[in-house]
């Protein structure tokens, strides 16, 4: 990337400064290459002598003009230099440089924009996790995009990804499931004196209760249950219920494009001994107390703002207890990085989570895990908000989402805001064939390239096996070329700067501008001409926006077709 190696090359500059006598310091600070606000300033810019002023007892100015006598720019790399203000440098880059850069992407192809900053090492990433109590709702189709997308994202910086979905099976909304679909299956409606009072009331609890009765069969990741049809056996109806849900959202997230590596049960924590062998730890480690017939976790200790309860008088753990053992059991597996994908709601755990795990004096870092929280979306619908489902009752479902304006614009609707913002979802908005619709004005953009490579096949123009040498790129000089060169050679270092700080919306940002200045390039420049050179070399241009458009389009999970 021309960022870097402009850094290699005023860091080369500092170091002949200081061989010859011009500057002191022993040790530089690490070169940072920024972008100037106003296009106007050049195409990067750099503070390294302001850094250095203090410490050279130098004006800025002096230390900048120092940089540039001893810059050793042998490839050509620099159209200009120039110092601006208090002493910042910028640079102006030759046309031939960001030429050159589109024979690299060509050469990379579906890779162009990957990294290997993560060196291969391993990372799990937890996501939507959600409680199989009924089918997913709008909150988990959020999390499962953003954590799908931030999947993409690790895996395309070198990372070693698991995906983990971790089930909540146990505890009392299972309970009060099992005690829902009872009642259905004993033909009890809810506005029955004897439906339970937590009880499920969507269709969908209807269904599994019609195909417990009828002993039916279900497969939901290596579990295997057939349904008794017993109606008063309570236990053989929760374990199909969960079985039952399990499938339809893995069907649901199947449809939406996910998949998960591992599936892990809350309820094995509790069979397998993990949840005992947790807690018993921290009070060998003495980090509990006794109180008022409770069991308590001192996490003041480990900066909570007051101690929290681990085992309530009747005997019961409170929610945040398994999910240290769970933890525990992670970082047990070897997984050094671990990122939770969890809706807002699940903020108080983490500092609870976190201060567990340091009771258990068990080698983890602080601050581990990670946490990537989203807030609610809003689904709007005519300029009304959508609150409710057919089938689910009480919320609007993911497969609502899917069947009514596709997969294509319900993962990018989810993932276009920061994930810590609110969602407005404008299901309107997101069905419209116009460019108006976001994902549509991006998509169009592919099939818009798809349409002038016909258009100039047509006309007998047809890019050339061979990359198209300098002489033919070196037509590509206008300002809106050379901005769209610019644009398309930054993917890789805006995917590492998503995966860094786990934020997809910067695909979504990064997209939507490359699509605007394909659509304004095109609109001002002709790409098919009576030259035969030039056509080609713009061809190649929109080759390589198309395969960037691609590629980027895929880290979201959203396809890119040829025709719209």
């Amino acid at each position: 990337m021309i960022r870097q190696k402009l850094a290699v090359l005023v860091t080369q500059a500092l170091a002949s400064a200081r061989n010859a006598g011009v500057l002191c310091s022993e040790l530089f600070p690490d070169v940072v290459i920024g972008t100037p606000a106003q296009e106007a300033h050049g195409d990067f810019a750099c503070n390294i002598a302001l850094q250095l002023a203090k410490p050279e007892r130098k004006s800025p100015r002096q230390v900048a003009e120092s940089v540039l006598l001893h810059l050793q720019d042998t490839d050509g790399l620099i159209r200009r230099a120039e110092i601006a203000g208090p002493g910042f440098i910028n640079f102006f880059i030759a046309p031939s440089a960001w030429q050159q850069c589109l024979p690299l992407i060509e050469q990379a192809g579906p890779a162009y924009g990957t990294t290997d900053s993560g060196a291969g090492r391993k990372a799990q990433v937890e996501f939507v996790s959600a409680n199989p109590t009924g089918p997913l709702h709008i909150g988990h189709g959020r999390g499962a995009a953003i954590g799908d997308v931030l999947c993409r994202l690790l895996a395309a910086t070198g990372w070693q990804v698991t995906r983990e979905f971790y089930y909540n099976d146990a505890g009392a909304q299972i309970s009060n499931l099992a005690l829902s679909v009872q009642a259905r299956c004993l033909g009890i409606e809810t506005d029955d004196p004897r439906w339970p009072a937590d009880g499920y009331q969507g269709e969908y609890i209807k269904e599994v209760a019609t195909a417990y009765l009828a002993g039916e069969t279900v497969v939901a990741g290596d579990q295997q249950v057939t349904a008794s049809g017993d109606p008063d056996d309570l236990d053989a109806i929760r374990r199909f219920a969960v079985a039952a849900l399990r499938r339809e959202q893995d069907q649901d997230l199947q449809a939406f494009d996910v998949r998960f590596d591992h599936y892990f049960l809350e309820s094995s924590l509790y069979s397998d001994g993990k949840v005992e062998a947790a807690v018993q730890q921290m009070i060998a480690n003495g980090h509990t107390y006794e109180q008022e017939g409770a069991l308590w976790l001192r996490t003041t200790d480990f900066g909570d703002d007051k101690d929290r309860v681990m085992r309530k008088t009747d005997g019961g753990y409170t929610y945040f207890v398994p999910d240290v053992a769970y933890h525990l059991d992670k970082w047990q597996r070897g997984f050094l990085r671990v990122v939770n994908e969890q809706g807002a709601d699940h903020h108080s755990t983490i500092t609870r989570v976190r201060a567990g795990l340091q009771a258990l004096n068990a080698g983890i870092p602080k601050g581990w895990p990670e946490y990537v929280l989203h807030q609610m979306v809003t689904v709007m619908r005519g300029g009304e908000e959508v609150k409710i489902s057919k089938r689910a009752g009480s919320y609007v479902t993911l497969r609502d989402l899917i069947d009514e304006v596709g997969r294509d614009a319900t993962r990018f609707f989810f993932v276009m805001r920061k994930p810590d913002s609110q969602l407005v979802f404008d299901i309107d908005l997101a069905k419209q064939q116009s460019l108006d619709n976001p994902v549509y004005y991006i998509q169009y953009a592919h099939a818009r390239i798809c349409s002038i490579f016909e258009n100039a096949a047509d006309k007998g123009i047809h890019l050339p096996d061979q990359t198209p040498d300098a002489a033919v790129l070196a037509q590509l000089e206008t300002p809106e070329e050379l901005r769209l060169i610019k644009w398309l050679e930054s993917l890789p270092e805006t995917v590492d700067d998503a995966a860094q700080e786990f934020e997809p919306h910067k695909i979504v940002y990064y997209l939507t501008e490359l699509a605007g200045q394909f659509h304004s390039y095109y609109n001002k420049s002709k790409v098919v001409t009576e030259d035969t050179s030039l056509s080609i070399a713009r061809l190649y241009l929109l080759a390589r926006t198309r395969q960037v458009i691609q590629n980027a389009l895929t880290l979201l999970g959203v396809s890119a077709p040829e025709k719209m």
